[in-house]
């Protein structure tokens, strides 16, 4: 087999992304592994290689402190590797996107081929530039809008780190207690949230948002493109975020104790119900919240944000699908529906397949980790260390970050574990039934059908 042709049956639409994360994973951890970007000290490259696959992967899980671990080369390599994880899963998951609209199978080069490269309205060059555009766009104003909400405690590129982080839905801060010093800050937090929000939404739902509302502003004639769609991503994205915010501050002020002021209790659980969309910061001290709380962030952490977004998770999508299946099969309906539209029965199966994949990864990874973090101790010496690797491992298979201060006392397997696990949740939602899907072979035959007794 020639080179050409080894490197055409490579770089397929499903392989591309994930060599793509590989390689930038592999060379800033040798980047942060270099002397000049060490701050106090130097770090091992196993570190370097977790801190790496956290940025890229805009996980945000740290097992050192970014702030002082980190000099300023280091900071800047970090914040570039999420600029770099972000835009790229946004490039990667939109193109998905645009092909699954246009019913074109990711499995199938030679019709993604003639998709893009031959349909005459797609220009790949004009669709980086506006995916490039927006999200620097809204970073700046981030930027500029934390700089001057405190400019003593965000320094120009502090603003700017801390800006893309909040988009690409990373979660690093460059401060030892992450966003907590500015509980209380309402201009802060608000542009956080916004910038979390937003980077989860993706980037087709805020172009074609964003154009329907000038339409409307301009009292022109307004369509709005995916109406279904987007309008199903941002109902459920708020939906969730304002359960989740009432949820919050019930288990954690008001059947707990109300340890914060009325005002700045609901503004933290706000913002703890927006940064489990897979963002990462937090105003809170999480591993003091209780486990009613830690089992519901648990839950949102798993679902994520929108598809062509920053966010992980199994995504709200998927969440719909489930919750509208759920119904129909309760109600004894054959169609799933959500909406004014019935959802087709290859999407409920690949919803259903990825619920399945996704509990079976966060299991296993579960078990490993009961393994290599104290699996010699008995139940009795582990109280609570269950709650805590299942936290965990959500947080890094959904590319959260959150974190309930396990990771950084991880013992090496420990960490090589995560570190699997945000590679796999960043890039299953958008690989893992395709690869799957490409190694089968379609049966032009149907065998007998028989049923089944079930529960």
């Amino acid at each position: 087999m020639s080179l050409h042709r080894r490197l055409k049956k490579i770089l397929t639409p499903i392989t591309l992304p994930v060599l793509f994360f590989a390689a930038a994973i592999l060379f800033g951890a040798m980047l942060l592994h270099a002397p000049f970007s060490g701050g106090t000290g130097q770090v091992s490259f196993l570190d370097a290689l977790f801190t790496s696959t956290s940025a890229v992967c805009v996980t945000g899980l740290a097992v050192v402190d970014t702030g002082t671990a980190y000099s300023r080369a280091g900071h800047t390599i970090i914040m570039l590797l999420i600029q770099g994880g972000g835009l790229g899963i946004m490039t990667f998951s939109t193109l998905a996107l645009y092909l699954w609209k246009k019913r074109v199978s990711m499995t199938d080069k030679i019709a993604v081929g003639q998709s893009i490269l031959n349909n005459a309205n797609f220009h790949l060059g004009k669709f980086l530039i506006q995916v490039f555009a927006v999200t620097f766009f809204i970073e700046l104003c981030g930027a500029m809008l934390l700089f001057f909400s405190d400019p003593e405690g965000f320094s120009p590129f502090s603003a700017l780190f801390h800006a893309v982080s909040a988009f690409c839905n990373a979660g690093f801060s460059l401060k030892a207690d992450n966003l907590m010093r500015w509980q209380a800050s309402w201009p802060i937090n608000l542009t956080i949230m916004a910038l979390i929000v937003l980077g989860g939404l993706g980037f087709s739902v805020i172009i074609e948002s964003a154009s329907f509302a000038c339409s409307r502003l301009r009292k022109t004639r307004a369509v709005w493109k995916d109406e279904w769609y987007n309008s199903l991503v941002i109902k459920t994205s708020f939906f969730l975020i304002a359960a989740g915010a009432v949820y919050l501050y019930f288990s954690e002020f008001v059947f707990y104790k109300p340890y914060l002021p009325a005002s700045e209790a609901v503004l933290a659980s706000l913002f703890q119900s927006v940064t489990c969309r897979t963002a990462g910061f937090n105003t809170l001290n999480i591993a003091a919240m209780t486990d009613a709380s830690l089992l519901f962030m648990i839950l949102l952490m798993f679902i994520g944000g929108a598809p062509g977004s920053c966010a992980g998770g199994i995504k709200v999508t998927t969440f719909r699908v489930l919750n509208a299946f759920i119904k129909a099969q309760v109600r004894g309906r054959h169609q799933v529906v959500i909406g004014k539209y019935a959802v087709d029965s290859e999407s409920v199966n690949s919803a259903l397949t990825l619920l399945f994949f996704s509990v079976a990864i966060i299991f296993l990874s579960v078990i490993a980790l009961s393994f290599t973090e104290g699996g010699g101790l008995s139940h009795q010496q582990t109280q609570g260390r269950f709650l805590e690797i299942l936290f965990e491992a959500v947080s890094a298979f959904g590319t959260v970050g959150l974190s309930v201060d396990l990771t950084p006392k991880l013992s090496p397997g420990g960490k090589i574990i995560i570190i699997c696990l945000m590679f796999i949740g960043r890039l299953g939602p958008l690989v893992l039934l395709g690869s799957v899907q490409s190694f089968g072979t379609k049966l032009l035959y149907s065998r007998p059908e028989e049923k089944l007794s079930i529960g």
